[in-house]
C-alpha cells in the first residue's frame, strides 16, 4: 500500500515592535535576566494591560503580505492554561475571532508552483523562558514574557517536507520584506511546530496526528518530517497504530523520540480577555497599511531578471533575502556588473555566511567594500583568485581590501620582464609538460599556467602569463 504525508506548520514570530504587547518594555533581545520587567508583564495586582497599537499594525501588515482577509472587528482573549513562564500563569492570545484569516502563499517544487493555505494569523504574548541549570528546581527570566507575536497557522495543504521547507522559506522572506520580523531562530524570534500524519493514497480520511517540536532550523524541520513519515508508515505496514503524541528531534541521532502523549486536545477554556476592548481596523487604516507595504519577493525577482539580465536561478537566490536583495542593488549602483556581483554573492559571501552562522547585515564587508574590491580585479591590481583571499580576511576583520593587498603583497606581478624569467624556468623544469602542449595537448597548457601561479604564488597576472607561455613555447 501506498501512502502519503499531511503536514501543517504552526510558526510563531516575534514582531519588531520596541516595545511588548501590553506595556513599554523593550523588546530587545537579551538583557541580564529579569531586567526588561515591568509591573504590567509581571502581572502584578492592580495592573492593566494596554494593547500596543503598533502589534496590530505589523500584523495586519503581514495579513495584507500573506494574501489574508483582516478583520474589521476582532478581540483578544484569555487563554486559561498553566504557563510556568508566565507571570499571570494564563495567555493573553486571540480565540474564534483572529485578526487575520484565509490566505495564502505560492511555493515552487520540481518546477510546479503550488497554493498552502493559511487558515489564520493571531496576536498573542510570548512566555519568558525556563532555564532547568539548578538541580533543586528551574529559574525562570521573564524579559521575553510579554514580547509580541503572530502565530501563522497553514493549512494542512503541504505533503512532502520539501514543500515544508519551501513554505518557511517563502513565509520567512515575506516577514523579512515587510519587516515586522527579523525571523532569527537561533534568537527565539521565529520558531515551529510541526504537524505531520500519513494516510493511504486517495483516503480522505486524515491519518493520526503527531506534532514535532525543538526544531530550530527549516532543514531540521525538513529532516524530522522525513524521518517521521517514514517511522509512521513503518508502524502502519507491520500492523500497529499511531499513537498521538508530541515527539521532539533529536539532530545528534538523526530520530524523533517521545516527548509526551496527548490523547485529546487541551481545554484553555478561552473567554473574552476582560481588561481589553475590541479590536478595531477600519477599511482606511487597512488601505494605508496596504499602501505602505514594499516590494515583495516574487515582484523584486521579476525586476531584477528584466532590470539587471540575471538569470532566473540567481534573482531567485538573491530575493529570497531582502537583506542580500537590497546589499546587491547598492552594489550595482556603484558597479555596472550585476552578474558578477551575483556570484560573489551567491558565491564566497554565502559560503562564508554559512561556515560562520552570520547574517549578511551582521558581516563587516559593505556593498562599497566589496565593489573596491572588484575594481581591484578590474584593474589588473590582483587576480580573480587573489581576490578570494582577500575577501575573506575582509570578512574576518572589516579591513579594506586595497589595506589588505598592500599589507600581504598580493599585487599582481604584471611585469613582463619579471613573469617571463619565471616563465622560462618553470619551461625548463618541466619538459614533458612542453613535449605533450607541442604534440597538441591542450591540457598541458593548463598545467604549465599551474605551475607558474605556484611559482608566484597565485600573483601573476593570467592573461599576461597566456601571452608570454605561448610566446616561449613557440620558439
Amino acid at each position: 500500500m501506498k501512502y502519503e504525508a499531511v503536514i501543517g506548520l504552526e510558526v510563531h514570530a516575534e514582531l519588531l515592535t520596541e516595545s511588548k504587547i501590553f506595556c513599554s518594555c523593550t523588546t530587545k533581545f537579551g538583557g541580564e535576566p529579569n531586567t526588561h520587567v515591568c509591573p504590567v508583564c509581571l502581572g502584578l495586582p492592580g495592573t492593566l494591560p494596554v494593547l500596543n497599537k503598533k502589534v496590530v499594525e505589523y500584523a495586519v501588515r503581514a495579513g495584507l503580505a500573506l494574501n489574508c482577509t483582516i478583520a474589521n472587528f476582532s478581540k483578544m482573549d484569555r487563554k486559561n492554561y498553566f504557563y510556568p513562564d508566565l507571570p499571570k500563569a494564563y495567555q493573553i492570545s486571540q480565540y474564534d475571532l483572529p485578526l487575520c484569516s484565509n490566505g495564502y502563499v505560492e511555493i515552487e517544487v520540481d518546477g510546479k508552483v503550488k497554493k498552502i493555505g493559511i487558515k489564520r494569523i493571531h496576536i498573542e504574548e510570548d512566555a519568558g523562558k525556563l532555564l532547568h541549570e539548578n538541580t533543586d528546581g528551574s529559574l525562570v527570566d521573564y524579559n521575553r514574557a510579554g514580547v509580541p507575536l503572530i502565530e501563522i497557522v497553514s493549512e494542512p495543504d503541504m505533503s512532502t517536507p520539501e514543500e515544508a521547507y519551501q513554505y518557511l522559506t517563502k513565509l520567512k522572506s515575506i516577514l523579512e520584506y515587510t519587516e515586522v520580523s527579523d525571523c532569527k531562530m537561533q534568537e527565539g524570534s521565529l520558531r515551529v511546530d510541526t504537524n505531520v500524519s500519513v494516510r493511504p493514497v486517495g483516503s480522505t480520511e486524515l491519518g493520526t496526528k503527531i506534532e514535532l517540536k525543538n526544531l530550530n532550523s527549516f532543514r531540521a524541520v525538513q529532516k524530522a518530517l522525513e524521518y517521521e513519515i517514514k517511522r509512521q508508515i513503518k508502524v502502519l505496514e507491520e500492523g500497529g497504530t499511531i499513537v498521538q503524541e508530541t515527539r521532539r528531534w533529536n539532530e545528534a541521532k538523526g530520530i524523533t523520540e517521545p516527548m509526551r502523549t496527548k490523547e485529546e486536545a487541551h481545554d484553555y477554556r478561552y473567554f473574552p480577555e476582560p481588561d481589553l476592548v475590541p479590536i478595531i481596523v477600519t477599511d482606511e487604516w487597512k488601505e494605508e497599511i496596504r499602501k505602505s507595504l514594499p516590494e515583495m519577493p516574487h515582484h523584486k525577482r521579476e525586476r531584477f531578471i528584466a532590470e539587471y539580465g540575471l538569470p532566473e536561478y540567481d534573482a531567485k537566490i538573491i530575493t529570497s533575502s531582502k537583506k542580500m536583495a537590497d546589499f546587491f542593488e547598492k552594489c550595482v549602483l556603484e558597479y555596472d556588473s550585476p552578474k558578477t556581483v551575483s556570484n560573489w554573492l551567491m558565491g564566497e559571501f554565502s559560503r562564508l555566511m554559512n561556515e560562520t552562522g552570520k547574517e549578511i547585515d551582521e558581516v563587516p564587508v559593505t556593498p562599497q567594500m566589496l565593489v573596491k574590491l572588484l575594481k581591484l580585479i578590474d584593474n589588473g591590481v590582483i587576480s580573480g583568485s587573489i581576490a578570494k583571499t582577500v575577501f575573506e580576511e575582509m570578512f574576518g576583520t572589516g579591513k579594506e581590501p586595497e589595506v589588505i593587498v598592500e599589507e600581504k603583497g598580493l599585487k599582481q606581478i604584471a611585469n613582463e620582464n619579471e613573469l617571463r624569467e619565471i616563465i622560462k624556468k618553470v619551461i625548463a623544469e618541466n619538459p614533458k609538460s612542453v613535449e605533450d602542449y607541442k604534440n597538441g595537448k591542450e591540457k598541458a597548457m593548463g598545467f604549465l599556467v599551474g605551475q607558474v601561479m605556484k611559482a608566484t604564488k597565485g600573483k601573476a597576472n593570467p592573461q599576461l602569463t597566456n601571452q608570454i607561455l605561448k610566446e616561449e613555447l613557440s620558439k
